[in-house]
């Protein structure tokens, strides 16, 4: 192969690649602006007809869910996967869905914990401004809840995130494990 053919060959894989990262963006942008609305409408109104403790536990759910698939995200992306290997050719179930995880982590970790961990960010602010104005009904409070209940949810969402991200760290193997026999069994299903 001369060096025009090599350089040619060489512009074509970067267009692909290009062509591949716009493409996801594409995916990325849409699946993220549906799944807002859905996730948006329902919170707001269902969080707005439910009385203040299951409008807390569904903020707490929000927050708890933001915060695993966030684990889901970072550990996929330190996983090995030579550890999948082994356990592949052992025929371990979940192993080979471990696998595609892995190889896939960036795209992996963009679902789990921008895609998925920004919609419950946003979830949370817009039902903790509900639960604020659900408060202050009730209490008949003179003064702005809000912004305690906002720095509140803010500092549990950023505090869980920060330890699961050791966890997620130190037990990487084990939770894309888990993961991966979860999608084994949604797949055979």
């Amino acid at each position: 192969m001369n060096k025009i053919e090599e350089k040619e060959k060489k512009e074509k894989q970067k267009n692909k690649k290009e062509h591949s990262n716009i493409k996801w963006f594409i995916e990325v942008f849409i699946m993220t602006f549906i799944l807002s609305m859905i996730f948006s409408y329902i919170s707001a109104n269902g969080v707005s007809h439910l009385n203040l403790i299951s409008a807390i536990l569904i903020l707490v759910l929000v927050i708890g869910i933001g915060i695993f698939f966030d684990i889901i995200g970072v550990a996929v992306t330190v996983a090995n996967e030579h550890e999948f290997h082994a356990k592949a050719t052992k025929k371990v179930k979940g192993s080979k869905d471990s696998i595609k995880l892995i190889r896939n982590a960036p795209k992996v970790a963009n679902i789990c914990a921008d895609v998925i961990g920004d919609i419950c960010g946003v979830l949370s602010g817009a039902i903790s401004a509900l639960i604020a104005m659900k408060i202050a009904e009730q209490f008949a409070l003179q003064f702005d809840l809000q912004f305690l209940l906002s720095a509140l949810v803010a500092a549990l969402t950023v505090g869980g995130k920060a330890l699961g991200k050791g966890i997620a760290n130190s037990k990487s193997t084990q939770i894309v494990h888990a993961v991966g026999i979860l999608l084994n069994k949604l797949s055979r299903n």
